[in-house]
């Protein structure tokens, strides 16, 4: 007997050192496939970063050499107090987020559930709902929504003249926002959609053999099973759509800042614009998680 307990323990060591060994393993391997990511940081951001610090809370007494003078928060105060059009510019893109994000994942999730059911064609639809991601580089989508300065969409689903000649002026201006609202949302889903996808073929089918057994409806299915399976996907392309609209080419503010950095020659307040937006980005980002990380906890209880 004592001789079988060594033989087990001596066994369990061997399977612990193995899994310890597949876990370095498998950490080399995540920094390895990081390390271009890491040395790029390195090298080229985090002086950039420290920089751009060092400016919003500074003046440049001389462009040449870039000498700075220490002002504190008078950069931030004049974004707040006496710039009129930054704030305006920043609620505007931040309302315009909130509202197209949760639109895009809804639709999203919609169109990938569709492809994946067993219908002939599934590599076509994948591939054109993906298209506009590949040929949405700035240039290309300004010139295909014809977006104008203030950012807004100039032309998406257009209205034919004639029914806009039925309609009246009033109807057509209620209806065409909503339709260039849809433009975006078509334009915009491509990356959810595959993740979606890649979310649902990863759910085992037994799981909803067994509900069908027990007489579950597709609506209890999609509420019990898909949606607690999917939960770390809709994280994921939440977090990434929320990015995607706040650093997008089409993105007013981002406009702003360039233009006062780059045309007015104002580096100090543009780097000060910069950090109130990211810091924005960064808190709302850190509230979805931790609002999902609870309800994940709630469900566990």
């Amino acid at each position: 007997m004592k001789s079988e307990q060594k033989k087990s323990i001596k066994q369990d060591a061997g399977q612990k050192k193995h899994t310890m060994t597949m876990q370095k393993r498998n950490n080399l391997e995540a920094l390895m496939f990081l390390s271009p990511w890491i040395i790029g940081t390195c090298v080229f951001f985090i002086n950039a970063l420290v920089s751009s610090i060092r400016l919003s809370f500074s003046e440049i007494v001389q462009l040449r050499g870039f000498v700075m003078e220490w002002i504190g928060f008078d950069n931030f105060e004049h974004i707040f107090m006496y710039d009129i059009n930054f704030m305006p510019t920043f609620l505007s893109v931040v309302t315009d987020t909130l509202i197209n994000t949760p639109l895009v994942l809804v639709f999203s999730l919609i169109i990938a559930m569709l492809i994946n059911q067993p219908v002939p064609g599934k590599g076509f639809f994948r591939t054109c709902f993906f298209i506009p991601v590949l040929l949405g580089s700035g240039y290309v989508m300004s010139q295909l929504l014809e977006i104008d300065a203030t950012g807004s969409v100039g032309v998406g689903i257009a209205l034919p003249q004639v029914l806009q000649e039925m309609l009246g002026t009033t109807i057509v201006s209620v209806v065409q926002p909503f339709l260039d609202r849809i433009t975006l949302i078509l334009w915009n889903s491509g990356v959810q959609i595959i993740l979606f996808l890649a979310g649902l073929q990863g759910i085992s089918s037994s799981l909803y053999e067994a509900a069908k057994c027990d007489g579950a409806t597709q609506w209890e299915m999609f509420w019990k099973i898909t949606l607690p399976m999917i939960s770390p996907i809709i994280l994921l392309n939440f977090v990434y759509t929320m990015v995607m609209y706040f650093t997008s080419s089409d993105n007013a503010l981002v406009a702003y800042i360039l233009d006062q950095v780059f045309e007015n020659t104002q580096f100090s307040r543009g780097a000060a614009m910069g950090w109130v937006y990211f810091l924005f980005v960064f808190v709302l980002c850190g509230v979805v998680f931790g609002v999902v990380k609870l309800g994940s906890k709630a469900n566990e209880s």
